[in-house]
């Protein structure tokens, strides 16, 4: 991934392939938002019970590009799920700080 975008946005994508969950949830502030497949998962406990059904996969960034106050991330992610690969899925980090994400957007 490009050494430009922000560091918490380089970790997420570092700690979400991994099994270490526990450093992947430390990722995100408590009252963060993700949506993935339409669906929004509020507060971390939430977030928790989201990646504890979604499959470990493998990220290949080819995009990443600033969208108003946030950073939109294009990627291909392949894994054991029903039509994988799925490429040009876009990780829109729309609110985050040096520390936390705190709205995920994931959408095709």
């Amino acid at each position: 991934m490009t050494a430009t975008a922000p560091r918490i946005i380089r970790r997420y994508f570092e700690l979400a392939p991994a099994p270490d969950t526990e450093a992947y949830f430390a990722l995100f502030a408590d009252d963060a938002l993700v949506e993935d497949e339409g669906k929004e998962y509020a507060g971390i406990d939430a977030i928790r019970a989201w990646r504890t059904e979604v499959p470990l996969v493998r990220y290949t960034i080819t995009d990443l590009e600033p969208a108003g106050t946030g950073v939109v991330v294009t990627c291909t992610v392949e894994g054991d799920f029903p039509g994988s690969p799925v490429t040009g899925l876009k990780f829109h980090f729309e609110e985050f700080d040096e520390d936390h994400v705190k709205t995920l957007r994931i959408r095709p």
